[in-house]
């Protein structure tokens, strides 16, 4: 099993990977830079585009568009206009607060989290924005929200608080959107911890180990299946793409490494594909603008 280098870029802090079938390409952001990737596999061409503020996670929205998840709002970004839309706007703003990680789950209902950006203080909150625009509150004293993934049949929820080096699965129920109580499914070994998942078509949860430098895949009842070796100790998130949705994308991070750091590590930061073989699971769209 053979990871290759998507592009020469090299991300401060990668993130959220997510492929657009519509598109036949795949879309990250760099949350530090601040910017939004775009890879095209046909070109092999990654295009960049700045952000105005720091940028946690994106989600697919209507054709050309993406739902963007910036420090304090979520915002609809037109691709070819360059053009941000707010939808939703943090009830309550607090200072180096902002959101995180985010995803769809099957019903188009876009789930993300905040922390505070300095301290991981254990301050954030994971929030749900429904269709209608309403940013609603769902879990609280969060340090760093991660591992948004659901089921193929959409009735488990897995969610991490990394600093909890744990992920945690939740009943969930697809017409309402309600959240059961966490159920342990699995740890990591610190310095080790839990941060961006996909699912497969099978129902393996896939994640990216922070520190752990690997991808591990778990059975639905939290038994380790797989183990794919990163060459770099910071992967940060994956997610399948490609024309048959069997090829593995992942992020990584060079944030906080000095210069003699990055030389030693120059892959540090770097997007990496690999044939999983196995099928992942097409992203749902945000329902809000999904139907307009």
């Amino acid at each position: 099993m053979s990871l290759t280098r998507v592009g020469a870029q090299r991300d401060i802090l990668g993130e959220c990977p997510l492929w657009d079938e519509r598109e036949g390409a795949l879309f990250w952001v760099d949350i530090r830079r601040p910017a939004l990737r775009r890879f095209d596999p046909a070109s092999g061409d990654v295009a960049t585009r700045p952000m105005p503020d720091l940028v946690g996670s994106i989600a697919l929205a209507r054709p050309g568009t993406l739902l963007v998840a910036l420090a304090e709002r979520v915002a609809v970004y037109d691709w070819e206009s360059d053009r941000l839309d707010t939808v939703a706007e943090l009830p309550v703003r607090i200072a180096d607060h902002r959101f995180n990680d985010g995803r769809c789950d099957r019903q188009g209902r876009f789930w993300v989290g905040t922390m505070h950006n300095v301290t991981r203080a254990p301050e954030g909150t994971l929030y749900r924005l429904d269709p209608g625009g309403e940013l609603m509150p769902v879990l609280d004293r969060i340090c760093i929200p991660n591992s948004l993934a659901w089921s193929p049949d959409g009735r488990t929820m897995y969610f991490a608080d990394s600093l909890r080096h744990a992920i945690a699965r939740h009943d969930f129920d697809p017409g309402t959107g309600a959240l059961g109580a966490a159920q342990p499914f699995v740890a990591t070994v610190p310095p080790a911890f839990p941060d961006g998942s996909t699912v497969d078509a099978k129902g393996f949860l896939w994640n990216a180990e922070f520190n752990g430098g690997r991808v591990v895949r778990y059975t639905p009842d939290g038994q380790v299946d797989r183990v794919v070796a990163v060459p770099t100790p910071r992967p940060t998130s994956c997610a399948f793409g490609g024309a048959d949705l069997r090829t593995l994308f992942i992020t990584s991070t060079s944030q906080a490494m000095s210069d003699a750091e990055r030389e030693r590590e120059p892959l540090a930061g770097a997007l990496f594909a690999f044939d999983a073989g196995v099928a992942g699971i097409a992203e749902p769209h945000w329902a809000g603008l999904a139907r307009r």
